[in-house]
């Protein structure tokens, strides 16, 4: 019996592992963004870049936070989406959209 619950623990987390491709993928999306508009943001000579990847990283992130499936994916989606505000809230103070 030991053995039986064994091999289904492995079975079910190598399932697991192959199943949250897309949401691994959009997490670790939304940290990049994110990290790029905080860099981007903090930044005045790059103030717009900064604002784009803020205005698209936060919805991306909580995209990624509706679907996730792990608390893993959760951490990261909260990171980028942090991560995406400040950027967002930097590049807005230091000149938003305007070229």
């Amino acid at each position: 019996m030991p053995q039986e619950a064994a091999g289904t623990k492995r079975q079910a987390v190598a399932a697991q592992a192959e199943s949250h491709r897309l949401q691994d993928v959009l997490a670790v999306a939304a940290v990049t963004i994110g990290l790029a508009a905080l860099v981007l943001g903090w930044i005045p000579a790059t103030h717009f870049a900064g604002a784009v990847a803020g205005v698209i990283g936060l919805p991306l992130a909580l995209y990624s936070q509706l679907i996730s499936a792990t608390t893993n994916e959760r951490w990261l989606n909260v990171i980028g989406m942090v991560a995406s505000f400040m950027g967002a809230a930097f590049a807005l103070s230091n000149g938003g959209f305007s070229l």
